[in-house]
C-alpha cells in the first residue's frame, strides 16, 4: 500500500493539471478560458474535416476532440498541450476501415491505447527519440502528400463515387473525372485557403480555419451556390451528447490488427512528442513523456467508447493554444467543454458547412505537417540520411503505413549500429598527433566570466540528441558567449545537427552567441556540408578552443558598449 501511495504522490508520475493546479489563480483560469474558447473554434471544422477524411461521420471527429481533448488535457504531462484527431492518423484510419470496418477501427484505437500506456508506464517515453530525424521527416511529407490527394475531389467539386485506396489508383481515377469538376466548388476552396493564408500573414493569433469555414459557409448559403455540404452527404449532424459504448471485440481480428495498432500508437506517439516539444519551445516549459503517453494511452481507450476516432497531441492547435494565452492544462479541457457546447447547441448549423471549404483547410493542415522547409537542407546531408528519407516517403506514398513504420525502425536500427561501428578507430600515437592535441587541451586556458563551455562526448546521433538540453535548461543563468567543444564527438548525423540548429535558435533569441570549435573530420564535414556556418556565422566555427576563446572576446568587445548604454538607461 505505501509502495502504491508513493508511486502516485511522487512529481514524476503526476500529470501536469495537477501539478499546476499547486499554484492556480483568477488571472490564470481568465487567459485559460479564453485560450479554450478560440482553440475550441478553431478545433471544429478540423475535427470534422479530419473524420471525413478518414472515411467517417463528421460527428466522430467532434466526439473525439471532446472526449480525447479533455482527457489528454486532464491526464497529459504537458501544459498546454492540446489532444485531438490530426492528419498523421487519416491515411492509416481510412485504411483500417476500409479493410476491418468500424468495429475493427475502434478494436485497433483500444489496442493502441493500452499500447501507448504500456510505453509510458514503462518509462520508455523517452525511447521516440531513437527514430531519426530523415524517418520522421519521409513519414510527415508522405503522409501531407496522401492527405492532399484525398481532397482533391472535394476541392474540385469532382463527381465520382468512390475514390480509390491506393495513391496510383487515386490519381488516376481522380484525373479521369476531371471533366465533372465544379468552378463553384473549386472558387470557395480556393478562397478558403486565400483567407487562412491571409489571417496567417496578418496576424497569428486570428483563427483562420473558423473564419475561413464560416465566410465559406455564409457565402454558398446566400448564394445559394450548388456545391455539396456536410448536410447533402452526411444528413447533418446530430445534437446531443454522444452515446456510451462498449466496443464490439471480434477476437478473429486481434492477429490482422497488431500491425495497424502498432502503427496508431508509434505515429501516436511521435506525433504527441513532437508536438509537446514544441509546446516546451514555445512556452518555456518541460513536458514529461512518459505521463504524456499514459495520458495519450488512456484517450484512445476511451476514445471509441464514444464513437470516436485515434488521437494525438495536435501541433497547430496546441500552438494556437499557447499563442492565446494558455497558461495550464485547464485551457485544453475548456477547449473540450467549448466543442461539446456546439455540439448540444449549434449543430444543425453545421449542415451548411461546405465539403469544399473542409477540402480546402485541410489542403493547408497537409502543407504545414509536410515541413517542406526541411528538405532542402536535408538533401546537403549524406546519402545515407537523404535515402533514408527518400525509402520512408516512398513507402508512405505508395505502399502502406504500416510498412513504412516498420522499414523505418528497421532503418533507424541499421543507421546507428553503421555509424556507432564507423566511429571505432584504431590508429598509432605519434608526436605529430600529440602536438596536434596541444591546442584543443584545457587545463592551460582560462574561461573568462562572459564565457562558458560546454562538450560533447562521443557520437551525436539521434537517439542521443536530447541530451544536449543542458545547455539550454537555465538559459537566463547562461553568460552572452556559450562555447561548445567538439573535439570528442566522434560522429554527428541529421538528427544531431537539426538539435544544434534548435540550441543555435534559442540562444540567439536570448540574445546569446554559440560558438562551436575543434570538430573532427566527420561533423566538421557534415557540418560544412550541411552550411551549418549560415546559422551560427563563419567566424563562429573555430579548430580549436584557444580560436574559440579568442573570437569569445571579441564578440563581448562588441556586445559590452551595448550593455553598459543599457544599463544606464
Amino acid at each position: 500500500m505505501s509502495l502504491q501511495f508513493s508511486f502516485l504522490s511522487d512529481d514524476r508520475w503526476l500529470p501536469k493539471s495537477v501539478l499546476c493546479l499547486r499554484d492556480y489563480s483568477l488571472n490564470k483560469f481568465v487567459r485559460d478560458v479564453t485560450a479554450g474558447i478560440t482553440v475550441g473554434l478553431v478545433a471544429l471544422p478540423l475535427a470534422m474535416a479530419f473524420a471525413i477524411a478518414s472515411g467517417l461521420t463528421p460527428q466522430a471527429g467532434i466526439y473525439c476532440a471532446v472526449v480525447t481533448g479533455f482527457l489528454i488535457s486532464a491526464l497529459g504531462g504537458s501544459r498546454t498541450q492540446i489532444g485531438g484527431p490530426t492528419g498523421a492518423f487519416v491515411v492509416v484510419v481510412s485504411g483500417i476501415v476500409a479493410v476491418h470496418g468500424i468495429d475493427g477501427l475502434f478494436m485497433c484505437t483500444v489496442m493502441a491505447g493500452v499500447l501507448l500506456v504500456v510505453l509510458g508506464a514503462t518509462g520508455m517515453g523517452s525511447a521516440v527519440k531513437f527514430i531519426p530525424r530523415p524517418v520522421v521527416l519521409g513519414f510527415t511529407n508522405g503522409i501531407a502528400v496522401l492527405i492532399a490527394s484525398t481532397q482533391i475531389k472535394d476541392f474540385f467539386g469532382l463527381h465520382l463515387a468512390k475514390v480509390p485506396g491506393e495513391f496510383w489508383l487515386r490519381m488516376k481515377a481522380l484525373a479521369a473525372s476531371f471533366p465533372t469538376w465544379s468552378w463553384q466548388a473549386t472558387l470557395l476552396a480556393a478562397c478558403t485557403v486565400a483567407v487562412m493564408l491571409i489571417c496567417h500573414a496578418v496576424w497569428n493569433r486570428i483563427p483562420g480555419p473558423i473564419v475561413a469555414m464560416l465566410g465559406a459557409t455564409a457565402a454558398a448559403y446566400l448564394l445559394k451556390l450548388p456545391v455539396e455540404t456536410v448536410g447533402s452527404r452526411f444528413g447533418g449532424i446530430p445534437a446531443g451528447l454522444p452515446h456510451f459504448t462498449v466496443p464490439t471485440w471480434h477476437a478473429n481480428l486481434v492477429h490482422g490488427l497488431l500491425g495497424p495498432a502498432f502503427t496508431v500508437a508509434m505515429l501516436g506517439a511521435i506525433e504527441s512528442l513532437m508536438s509537446a516539444v514544441v509546446s516546451d519551445r514555445m512556452s518555456n516549459d518541460r513536458h514529461n513523456p512518459n505521463v504524456e503517453l499514459i495520458g495519450q494511452g488512456v484517450a484512445n481507450i476511451f476514445s471509441p467508447m464514444f464513437g470516436g476516432l485515434p488521437a494525438t497531441g495536435a501541433i497547430a492547435r496546441t500552438a494556437t493554444n499557447i499563442r492565446a494565452g494558455a497558461q495550464t492544462p485547464v485551457a485544453g479541457m475548456i477547449h473540450a467543454l467549448t466543442l461539446l457546447c456546439i455540439l448540444l447547441f449549434a449543430a444543425p448549423l453545421a449542415s451548411y458547412i461546405p465539403m469544399a471549404a473542409l477540402a480546402g483547410i485541410l489542403m493547408i493542415v497537409a502543407y504545414n505537417m509536410g515541413e517542406w522547409r526541411e528538405i532542402p537542407q536535408l538533401l546537403k546531408l549524406t546519402k545515407t540520411d537523404i535515402s533514408v528519407w527518400a525509402v520512408t516517403f516512398a513507402l508512405t506514398v505508395f505502399a502502406d503505413l504500416t510498412v513504412a513504420v516498420e522499414a523505418g525502425m528497421i532503418l533507424a536500427a541499421l543507421l546507428f549500429i553503421t555509424r556507432v561501428a564507423n566511429t571505432t578507430t584504431v590508429s598509432q600515437v605519434t608526436d605529430d598527433y600529440i602536438e596536434d592535441g596541444r591546442v584543443h587541451i584545457l587545463q592551460d586556458k582560462d574561461i573568462p566570466y562572459y564565457a562558458t563551455i560546454f562538450r560533447i562526448h562521443g557520437p551525436f546521433l539521434f537517439g542521443a540528441t536530447d541530451k544536449i538540453s543542458a545547455v539550454t535548461e537555465d538559459l537566463h543563468k547562461l553568460p552572452p558567449v556559450v562555447i561548445i567543444r567538439l573535439r570528442n564527438m566522434t560522429a554527428i548525423d541529421a538528427t544531431g545537427l537539426y538539435a544544434l540548429e534548435e540550441v543555435a535558435r534559442q540562444l540567439h533569441a536570448s540574445g546569446r552567441t554559440l560558438i562551436l570549435c575543434g570538430a573532427p573530420e566527420q561533423p566538421a564535414q557534415l557540418i560544412h556540408q550541411a552550411e551549418f556556418e549560415e546559422v551560427v556565422g563563419r567566424e563562429n566555427i573555430c579548430g580549436n578552443v584557444g580560436e574559440a576563446l579568442r573570437r569569445a572576446e571579441e564578440v563581448f568587445e562588441k556586445i559590452k558598449p551595448r550593455a553598459a548604454t543599457g544599463a544606464k538607461s
